[in-house]
């Protein structure tokens, strides 16, 4: 395992751990660098209007599509360290 993908491994431990929850952008962010970080771009069909939840997130994943699953996880590690600097 990398360097990098342990920061990652250890980030996803850490934003569970926080004290106060991002707000909703921020999740979808998060959720985008998951994705994007663990399986690439987006595939698929973008889901239907009336599952609103599913629809964002496939929108905010859809964002990322061609960054590289390196960035992704670095941009992860980043906003997770932000959010812990201000969890304080």
């Amino acid at each position: 395992m990398t360097d990098l993908a342990q920061r990652f491994q250890v980030a996803q431990n850490e934003v569970v751990e926080l004290n106060e929850a991002p707000d909703v952008q921020t999740k979808l962010k998060l959720y985008a660098m998951f994705k994007q970080a663990s399986e690439g771009d987006v595939q698929g069909e973008r889901p239907s209007a009336i599952q609103f939840v599913a629809q964002a997130k496939y929108d905010a994943w859809t964002k990322l599509a061609g960054q590289s699953k390196e960035q992704a996880m670095q941009d992860y590690v980043n906003l997770v360290e932000q959010l812990k600097a201000n969890d304080e």
